[in-house]
């Protein structure tokens, strides 16, 4: 019988194409979701919705429901009243109904709840519940809220009107002198929709109190568990539940993008049931509730101005913004600055002067903020800076992508102060939009355009030159409730030189397991296969502030880097005592400690960590092991340029995107194979509101895009072929060179797509489309401009 020989597991670090660890299980079928989770005994919630944007509760009748077999109890916010539980705090530093006690403020927002034995009966209990409302004129229009006459909607926080805050920064002055003495201004009213995040999993959770042991268990649909638990023990703590009584266990989880930050209602309500009937509560949360009641993104009306020579050279920046947040200020924006990080709208260009306010409006739509797959209002910036530059191309005559290249910030002037405060990182704009104009071949398209323009076809070619700003973290400008926005790593080698690394992130799709385990490789030569990564239990991970804004390689990729190199620090004395040498005498390769002139003699990360635990230096700690909180010192700025072609037929209106070239850069990449997976993904996600998704309310705040068959998501029929190439530029403040790129996709695709159908119709007059760019939008302007 032959021996079976065994390779070698590789290492598998930095810039190899590893498949990803965790997609076994999910291509299996084995993933692990929170409605998944079946625990003994357990109920099941449903929640009654207001029909109305705005009205006065006047009664809640429950004996129907309450007389039906099976239902268990009927929670309103009387209920939750005498227990104090029935407001709650947002990221903002504002507060949230979790069930009104008088007064609905959003269509579809909760009323009741309905805890039965099944959950087919908790949804028919639903229906059989009567409340009375007294209708009330709603404010769905932001302008319309600042007027006087307005309904005041907040005047639980004594508000005399609809004005949640203020906020500018940028030299005021100084902006307004660069604009008086222009050669060229050119403005531009921008509207940027409200959306949805439309992740595959809806929202829901499993609250589980322990009567007992005065516990309480949550498994949770979030993307920052150690914050959602600090939260929960902020709201609860008076009836008992402090912080180490609280667990969350936030499972497998099927997208997020954003929209598992915040803390919802249905969340405390489940929690409330759990508490006072001492039994399991799961609530899942079907796809109109989560269309039509969860936290949404952007619906920001901007105005814009640029002030520039006539030779094309931008001298200032102007913009003013009025952003609709709903019925509270719930958005998802952990910062000092309330308009989050729209101040990266100078975006890629040398601008000296610049000057940005932005004002936040009440209305009665569902609460606004959430940061749908971009770095707190990024997406909104970028649009608004690379429209801008097209539209003044258009007024001087110029090449869009000469106008770019006359205006980026250049590679010596790193790090760049910009004129709103940010200090980026690294750069090479000029060397993307070249890379993206070779792949496509720019100078050809044009001559082709002026050919078919000349038989009157209509072609569009479109760049997005953009930078991104990601990494939420550097303690002086992001928290959460106060605390600051670090992320963290647990590194523990076992005896056999197996290694388990817990992190206070939470991946919603990412690969966070596969990416952190090869970091971990390049750091200490495990091959990435043995390290097992382990995130979302506040009982086991250290305490971390989660994953959004594209935080994670940022943040916790830079934590386990530190902390594996804390492991390795030990690792060399140990190495030092076994090979009787000093710690100087001996150089690292991945994997091994060599003695300098001697490479035959080593000793392994494998051997070195059974010593760790069995011959250790004498006065020596055993164990190898470290835990690295990292805070980082700036954050990082990914960028890329994009160009888009686009062919319009003029019969339909139908724009079809020809071609679209991304070249990205984040830096020192990890693994190529995520990260081109991240792009196309993040492209897909851009591609969909520039051309689809808009979410619509009447002028009663009925929603009019309230499921799938209104609110458009592209599939594979209608998604690009996509064509990805990078530059790598490293940041020179983190610990790996990386930048992070999860979303750098969604941020610079809608742009580049918008500029490109513009662009087609820019001979006959149109210097402006607000997204999305539906077929009926432009064969609308195709018939108003005679076109057709």
């Amino acid at each position: 019988m032959e021996t079976e020989v065994r390779t070698p597991p590789t290492i598998c670090g930095m810039g190899h194409r590893m498949k990803r660890k965790e997609d076994a299980r999910f291509l299996f079928g084995k993933g692990r979701y929170v409605d998944d989770i079946k625990l003994p005994g357990m109920l099941y919630m449903d929640i009654v919705r207001s029909p109305f944007a705005h009205a006065r509760i006047k009664s809640i009748n429950a004996e129907r429901a309450l007389a039906m077999d099976g239902v268990v109890a009927v929670i309103t916010g009387k209920d939750l009243e005498k227990y104090n539980l029935h407001w709650m705090p947002t990221l903002m530093g504002d507060t949230q109904m979790v069930l009104p006690t008088d007064r609905v403020m959003y269509q579809a927002q909760e009323v009741a709840a309905v805890i039965a034995t099944d959950r087919y009966i908790a949804a028919d209990a639903v229906e059989a519940i009567e409340v009375e409302y007294e209708p009330l004129e709603p404010v769905v229009d932001p302008f319309r809220a600042l007027e006087p006459d307005a309904p005041v909607l907040r005047t639980d926080k004594g508000k005399t009107d609809n004005h949640i805050w203020h906020w500018e920064v940028g030299d005021r002055e100084a902006t307004e002198r660069a604009f008086q003495e222009a050669d060229v201004v050119v403005k531009q009213q921008i509207y940027i929709p409200r959306i949805h995040v439309a992740s595959i999993e809806t929202c829901g959770c499993i609250a589980d109190y322990n009567p007992a042991e005065g516990k309480l268990t949550v498994y949770m649909t979030t993307q920052a568990p150690h914050v959602v638990r600090t939260a929960l023990a902020l709201v609860a703590g008076h009836v008992g539940l402090s912080e180490e009584k609280i667990r969350v266990i936030s499972p497998d989880i099927g997208g997020g993008f954003g929209g598992k930050v915040p803390t919802y209602p249905g969340y405390v309500i489940a929690i409330a049931a759990s508490v006072l009937l001492g039994k399991p509560v799961k609530w899942i949360e079907d796809r109109s509730e989560n269309l039509q009641a969860d936290s949404f993104a952007r619906d920001y009306h901007i105005t814009a101005e640029l002030a520039a020579t006539k030779d094309g050279k931008i001298t200032a920046l102007r913009i003013k913004t009025l952003a609709d947040h709903g019925y509270t200020d719930a958005a998802a924006n952990p910062s000092k600055f309330p308009a989050g990080l729209f101040s990266i709208c100078t975006g890629s260009y040398d601008i000296k002067h610049a000057f940005v306010e932005v004002d936040a409006v009440y209305t009665n739509k569902p609460p606004g903020g959430v940061a749908y797959r971009c770095s707190f209002r990024v997406t909104e910036a970028v649009h608004a800076i690379e429209r801008m530059v097209d539209v003044l191309a258009q007024k001087l005559g110029m090449d869009p992508a000469e106008l770019r290249f006359r205006n980026f910030v250049q590679p010596d002037q790193f790090p760049y102060k910009s004129a709103l405060g940010w200090e980026y990182d690294s750069g090479n704009y000029p060397a993307a939009l070249r890379k993206a104009m070779d792949l496509i071949g720019y100078e050809e398209l044009r001559r082709e355009q002026a050919e078919r323009r000349a038989r009157g076809e209509l072609i569009g070619i479109g760049i997005s030159s953009f930078t991104e700003i990601v990494g939420a973290g550097p303690s002086r400008h992001f928290d959460i409730l106060g605390i600051k926005m670090f992320d963290s790593c647990e590194l523990r080698i076992h005896p056999t030189g197996k290694a388990i690394a817990r992190f206070g992130t939470k991946s919603q799709g990412q690969g966070h397991e596969t990416t952190y385990a090869q970091i971990i490789a390049e750091e200490l030569g495990i091959p990435a296969a043995h390290v097992q990564v382990e995130e979302g239990d506040t009982d086991t991970a250290p305490y971390g502030l989660g994953t959004y804004a594209s935080r994670s390689t940022p943040t916790a990729g830079a934590a386990a880097a530190m902390a594996a190199r804390k492991v390795r620090e030990k690792a060399r004395k140990i190495a030092a005592y076994l090979l009787e040498v000093s710690e100087e005498d001996l150089e690292w390769e991945p994997g091994v400690f060599r003695v300098k002139g001697a490479p035959d003699k080593s000793v392994t990360i494998q051997e070195i960590a059974f010593a760790a635990y069995t011959n250790h230096p004498p006065g020596m700690e055993a164990g190898l092991e470290a835990v690295h909180y990292y805070d980082p010192p700036n954050l990082t700025f990914p960028f890329g340029s994009y160009i888009c072609v686009v062919d319009i037929d003029k019969g339909t209106g139908q724009v079809k995107i020809r071609r679209f070239v991304a070249v990205d850069d984040c830096g020192h990449v990890i693994n190529p194979m995520i990260v081109e997976g991240q792009i196309h993904g993040g492209l897909t996600m851009g591609f969909a509101p520039a051309m689809m998704e808009e979410l619509v309310y009447d002028e009663e705040g009925n929603i009019l895009t309230g499921s799938f068959m209104d609110y458009l998501l592209p599939t594979a029929v209608e998604t690009p072929r996509w064509e990805t190439a990078r530059t790598v530029t490293p940041s020179p403040h983190h610990p790996l060179g990386a930048k992070g790129v999860g979303e750098s996709a969604t941020v610079g695709a809608p742009a580049a797509i918008v500029n490109a159908v513009v662009d087609a119709l820019s001979p006959y007059g149109v210097t402006h489309i607000d997204i999305p760019i539906t077929p009926y939008k432009v064969w609308k302007i195709l018939h108003e401009k005679g076109v057709v």
